[in-house]
């Protein structure tokens, strides 16, 4: 992914980049990937079904698992809503299956072990910590109506407030 690049002595910064990937009244590009519970998930087969699509970084580590267990305290108010919900990580389907058992969840969490999903919706990219660059994955979600279209985007998702704010975006739905 391109980054800014550092502005010569006395120039402006310049600012970095924005994610590539699907923005709101686009359309929520196509997936498949295997899931939880012996699952496969699938944008054809959510077709005229609305759906939220969040992609976490891994499973069972502390924000990971408040964004998992916020949104399942909060499926009784998604249902109603008719809302699916689908958790997407690069992690493998083993990790995947045991962090939903470990903590209950109900709705299904898919493998994108090859990152392919999590490029098109722009959400691999590239992260640093303790001055190291890697590639990993942008905790962001993205609400998308029956029509297949994208509704709304959260970029660099706080875990513990994002049940709230999809509850509010899927009412207008």
């Amino acid at each position: 992914m391109p980054t800014a690049k550092t502005p010569a002595a006395g120039a402006a910064p310049q600012p970095a980049l924005p994610p590539a990937g699907p923005g709101v009244g686009d359309p929520a590009p196509a997936f498949s990937m295997p899931a939880s519970g012996g699952r496969t998930v699938s944008s054809a087969d959510l077709a005229g079904v609305p759906y939220l699509l969040y992609f976490y970084p891994k499973a069972d580590t502390p924000g990971c698992t408040k964004q998992a267990c916020g949104i399942q305290e909060a499926l009784p108010q998604l249902g109603a809503l008719k809302l699916t919900v689908i958790g997407v990580s690069p992690d493998p389907l083993k990790p995947i299956e045991k962090f939903a058992a470990k903590y209950g969840l109900a709705f299904p969490l898919a493998s994108d072990e090859d990152h392919k999903v999590a490029e098109a919706y722009g959400t691999w990219v590239e992260k640093s910590m303790y001055g190291r660059t890697y590639m990993g994955m942008e905790r962001s979600s993205f609400l998308v109506g029956a029509d297949g279209r994208v509704k709304a985007v959260w970029r660099k998702v706080k875990p513990e407030a994002h049940a709230a704010q999809v509850i509010e975006a899927a009412k207008g739905l």
